[in-house]
């Protein structure tokens, strides 16, 4: 693995968590929980790789269509994770930000969000992007909604960009999906205009920093020309 071509930005969508459970004659959200041992794995791998921002899609607009019992049992994963490793986070200088509108969680879990920001927000090492109750069109509409409202009058894509949830981080560099699905499902698309895909068929519970190396050993083999042509040896 080439160190110096790293992606700064890696965003994951964590799929198959659900079918990962019933394959075992569990319920999803065992899937669930041991997704989020998948996480933790992922963040430190992060940590050690030296990679600055990692986005993860936890909770999309769509999720919310699932059984309530899936829906609350999800949140309380998340709540439980921020709660059980903010001295972790701040040990390893991760700092926590989210995207998503946060108004329609439950009040536990958006104080719980909100105060593991406030925690966190001098570190470093570590941007650990949390997506929940996010999705990209939702992103998009707000944007627009917000630009108009302040009433600007040229919108460049730097004033659009600005206004999005992601306004203080990179575009990612690599997106990877778990569990073998090749669609995107609401999830970065005015960011992900020139990231790279990776598609490993590994369910996220599964997903290791073996997984992870690989993914980045694939993005590592990539031509990124941004619109030009590949620069030739001489």
């Amino acid at each position: 693995m080439k160190i110096n071509k790293l992606p700064t930005h890696v965003a994951m969508i964590m799929d198959g968590n659900g079918r990962w459970a019933l394959k075992r004659g569990k319920p999803r959200l065992f899937g669930h929980k041991m997704g989020v041992e998948s996480l933790k794995r992922i963040v430190r791998a992060c940590i050690e790789l030296n990679i600055k921002y990692l986005s993860v899609y936890a909770f999309s607009t769509e999720n919310w269509s699932r059984p309530k019992e899936e829906v609350d049992g999800i949140f309380g994963l998340v709540e439980d994770l921020c709660n059980n490793s903010l001295d972790k986070f701040n040990e390893l200088d991760i700092k926590v930000v989210t995207m998503g509108d946060l108004s329609r969680l439950p009040n536990t879990l958006k104080n719980t969000l909100v105060d593991i920001k406030e925690a966190t927000k001098n570190n470093k090492s570590l941007i650990f992007n949390i997506g929940i109750n996010y999705g990209a069109r939702a992103e998009i509409v707000r944007a627009v909604n917000n630009i108009i409202s302040d009433g600007v009058q040229e919108c460049t894509e730097q004033t659009f960009h600005n206004y999005l949830y992601t306004a203080d981080l990179p575009d990612p560099d690599l997106i990877i999906r778990a569990s073998g699905e090749k669609r995107l499902s609401n999830f970065m698309l005015y960011q992900c205009a020139y990231s790279e895909f990776y598609f490993p068929k590994t369910h996220w519970p599964d997903f290791s920093k073996k997984t992870l190396l690989k993914a980045i050993k694939a993005y590592q083999k990539r031509n990124r020309r941004f619109g030009g042509l590949k620069q030739e040896n001489k």
